[in-house]
């Protein structure tokens, strides 16, 4: 045989050819759509991470099943200042700021000011004992899969939202809160509803 004659049955025809380059089409249009999705799944996170806190505006509508057993719907609170803190057992710094709060819920609870706390990523059993190790005595709840920090857009905590009489955010902190910080600005928001 000569070298021609050896060679020849390696060479595929143009017919053999075609499924082998079909094959190659499909996998590299199915790389490019993984390729596509992910990008899209990248970009949708990073403009959530771009997105901040709701700082104006109609505060996000919510109920809160508390740990006590009550529901308590952020809409029906409508007239009165409404100061709602994230916080977690496992947060250092809502530890620092628990005694603050309860304080001030103490000076403010008859004045037409109501307290929420909610309870980011934590158990019941942790949040229960954190309650009562600070005597927090304002109403508080776990968010059950997250849902109302989605719509406030949490970050971390403590973070504290103010919500004015006619249900506008107010004023947010997203550090622990003093006292006088506190009062101050409740003070701010009782006075816009005068």
């Amino acid at each position: 045989m000569t070298e021609m004659q050896i060679a020849q049955p390696e060479m595929a025809t143009e017919a053999e050819a075609a499924p082998a380059q079909r094959g190659a089409n499909i996998v590299t249009v199915f790389a490019a759509l993984i390729l596509t999705a992910l990008a899209l799944i990248f970009g949708l996170g990073l403009r959530h991470q771009q997105q901040t806190q709701p700082t104006e505006g109609l505060a996000p509508l919510f109920t809160l099943q508390t740990l006590d057993g009550q529901e308590i719907a952020l809409e029906s609170l409508r007239g009165k200042v409404v100061v709602i803190n994230f916080w977690a057992s496992w947060c250092g710094p809502c530890r620092d700021e628990a005694a603050e709060l309860e304080a001030v819920w103490q000076q403010y609870k008859d004045k037409d000011v109501v307290f929420l706390g909610i309870a980011y990523t934590d158990t019941e059993r942790n949040a229960q004992a954190y309650l009562k190790e600070f005597g927090i005595t304002y109403p508080n709840g776990l968010d059950y899969k997250t849902k109302i920090s989605a719509q406030y857009r949490i970050t971390g905590v403590p973070e504290t939202f103010i919500v004015d009489r006619t249900g506008h955010i107010s004023e947010f902190v997203m550090v622990p809160l003093k006292r006088a910080q506190l009062s101050a600005m409740i003070e701010r928001a009782l006075a816009k509803g005068m």
